[in-house]
């Protein structure tokens, strides 16, 4: 198996990030994007996908949260397609649903090198510290465009808006664990009657 790994760096005139994703990692985490709970959910990212992550933002959050989040997804979208490849080997496709006390939200995903997203439910407050909820709906959109997935997310279940985030952030992690794992049986095999994806 070849070194899944990829480092981007962006810069706008609304944020700069630098990113090292390792795919096969142990789920270490460095993270600092200014947004407490956003750094929260990436560290929780990392550790239940046990992927590597070092990622530093620097946004204009004297706007609001949307142009961290929206980039941040931006750019590790990225880096999993850079990270993967021609994606030989992989599983391909994953789901999970995840509980968190009361909310439960499911995740089914296709690295179909097709975007495509596909969102089902709502958030129960607006706002969790200083992160936006429906962001949290907006980073899998992003991370999805430019990751070259095929996602649905369904927030199932819940009353509390940090639990059901929490829950959708693992379950993502956790079904994207799953679909890039290498299939021993494939080898060196693209998933697909295409021969490519």
């Amino acid at each position: 198996m070849s070194d899944r790994t990829a480092s981007v760096f962006r810069e706008t005139a609304e944020t700069t990030i630098d990113l090292s994703l390792a795919v096969d990692g142990t789920g270490e985490a460095e993270v600092d994007t200014g947004i407490g709970f956003f750094d929260h959910m990436l560290t929780a990212f990392a550790k239940h996908g046990l992927f590597d992550l070092e990622l530093s933002c620097d946004g204009d959050l004297h706007v609001d949260d949307h142009h961290t989040v929206e980039d941040v997804a931006i750019v590790l979208g990225e880096a999993f397609a850079d990270a993967l490849g021609e994606k030989r080997g992989i599983v391909r496709y994953a789901d999970r649903k995840v509980p968190l006390d009361e909310s439960v939200v499911g995740v089914v995903v296709d690295v179909s090198g097709r975007p495509h997203f596909e969102f089902d439910g709502e958030f129960s407050q607006d706002r969790i510290g200083e992160f936006t909820s429906d962001m949290a709906r907006h980073f899998a959109y992003s991370l999805a465009m430019n990751a070259g997935l095929t996602l649905h997310v369904d927030v199932e279940r819940g009353v509390n808006a940090h639990h059901e985030v929490e829950a959708l952030f693992k379950a993502l992690t956790r079904a994207l664990d799953d679909a890039t794992r290498i299939d021993e049986r494939r080898a060196d095999d693209t998933p697909s009657t295409k021969g490519k994806l």
